[in-house]
């Protein structure tokens, strides 16, 4: 999953990936991953890679064999699993795996990893199945919004097929707003509601009325889009039709979706994004939230878990978070994220995608579909630790046990907030998140936003100009 917890543990996002692994550029990597040509294989095994501990892989992988049997039952499932600190973690050594001459078949790349993989032709493009298999695939394109298959998409081409995401909502500790007098927020609350429910919850002592990490998904940047900026300038590819006329003619929401998002020129100190995080320092010197740290959504987690912390940024794997780390269900609830210029929100989508190097692609093809069908999702995903990607999936039976009560939130985002967008990740995201972390640790502790996001405007326009 995406922009968000991968499948095995907390965030802290602070490793990047460098220009290659193992004294290796990406462009020598991609050769490498691209020079075994496509064919049976006398291998009868399929491998993917997963991101997380080897012990939940393999939990994984013994659920998913009885399915992928069905498919071929001389064929042995493996997933490999990679740990590390953070989707830059985890790409920087699934590079290394292709250096070393063992590349899987079938990868699961949240969206900070997609363009990256698709502009070094690690995998392949999916348009020549899609289509082939169009007939077979309406149920599920009609069941999964567009933004996220959008979101899956570069230079024209489908890349994965998406079966999660996670937006930026907002989580808050019913407990603490009831005790504080805070009404409920509702899902057209304002920035102006958040300040002053949180000016109520921060008289109490040892509680911070907001949490937030330094990152990319969830972090000021949330405020940032809610402000109508960005780190870059938005536009979006040419090409698609090949997908949105079939897949979803008539489809409102559809409309005006293209080839995948276009990342262009660094936008990071326009005032817009300076207002977004100097609002972030103000909130720290009214004492309404702590000073962040570089960490993840386990972190917050903890914290708002042991009623430390009012309200934090959260996705649907908060749900199944807070309930494994012992939170009843009623005690805690989610509402959009306020309003500020707009209520844009933010989101990561996860998903499944073929790498070029594999000697059994329709076989894994096969397995893609199969991966994205309702009844595999709660075997791939058990415990609302994600957004199920298909609508039919988020219901109310889905989030009885852990909550929260407004659980409709999560997939309302892409249907009531149209100009929801995916997180800002071209080819060069690892090099724009580990300097995002670096300028906003910088921002925080100096108090001077502006000359943070200036030094992040020349990290980000030397990185786009060396990839």
């Amino acid at each position: 999953m995406t922009g968000m917890n991968p499948p095995g543990g907390s965030l802290a996002r602070r490793t990047l990936l460098k220009a290659g692994a193992g004294g290796l550029g990406l462009a020598a990597l991609a050769d490498l991953a691209a020079c075994s040509k496509d064919g049976g294989g006398s291998s009868k095994s399929l491998k993917m890679l997963y991101f997380g501990e080897q012990a939940q892989a393999t939990q994984l992988q013994n659920r998913l064999q009885p399915q992928i049997s069905k498919l071929d039952a001389s064929i042995k499932f493996e997933i490999s699993a990679i740990n590390g600190t953070d989707w830059n973690d985890f790409l920087a050594k699934v590079l290394t795996q292709i250096a070393a001459g063992t590349p899987p078949d079938i990868i699961s790349v949240a969206t900070e990893g997609l363009q990256l993989m698709a502009s070094k032709e690690l995998a392949v493009p999916l348009d020549d199945y899609v289509t082939k298999d169009l007939d077979a695939l309406k149920e599920y394109f009609a069941d999964i919004h567009p933004a996220l298959v959008e979101s899956m998409m570069y230079q024209g081409h489908l890349w994965e097929l998406p079966d999660s995401f996670n937006a930026g909502n907002m989580f808050y500790s019913t407990g603490l707003f009831q005790r504080a007098g805070v009404v409920p927020p509702s899902a057209d609350w304002t920035l102006d509601d958040f300040e002053t429910a949180a000016t109520k919850i921060a008289k109490f002592k040892g509680i911070n009325a907001f949490g937030w990490v330094v990152r990319l998904w969830g972090s000021w940047t949330s405020f940032m889009y809610a402000n109508n900026a960005n780190l870059l300038e938005e536009g979006k590819y040419d090409g698609g039709d090949w997908l949105w006329n079939k897949a979803y003619a008539g489809d409102a929401a559809a409309a005006g979706r293209k080839g995948g998002w276009k990342w262009g020129a660094p936008t990071a100190n326009s005032d817009a994004t300076v207002e977004a995080l100097n609002y972030m320092i103000e909130l720290t010197k009214k004492g309404l939230s702590p000073s962040p740290d570089v960490g993840g959504g386990g972190t917050l987690q903890g914290l708002f878990a042991s009623n430390r912390i009012g309200m934090s940024i959260g996705g649907g794997f908060w749900a199944g978070g807070l309930t494994n780390a012992g939170m009843k269900n009623g005690s805690f609830d989610v509402t959009m994220f306020p309003k500020w210029k707009s209520q844009r929100h933010l989101f990561g989508a996860g998903g499944y995608a073929i790498f070029k190097s594999s000697k059994k692609k329709d076989l894994a093809w096969e397995v893609l579909k199969l991966l994205v069908k309702p009844e595999t999702f709660d075997l791939v995903f058990p415990g609302n630790v994600t957004t199920p990607g298909r609508k039919s999936l988020v219901t109310a039976a889905r989030y009885a046990k852990t909550g929260p009560k407004h659980w409709s939130v999560f997939y309302d985002t892409l249907t009531k907030h149209p100009d929801t967008a995916p997180i800002p990740a071209p080819p060069y995201y690892n090099a724009l998140a580990t300097a995002l972390n670096q300028r906003t640790t910088q921002a925080i502790s100096s108090g001077n936003a502006k000359a943070a996001l200036d030094g992040l405007q020349s990290d980000l326009e030397k990185a786009a100009g060396a990839s």
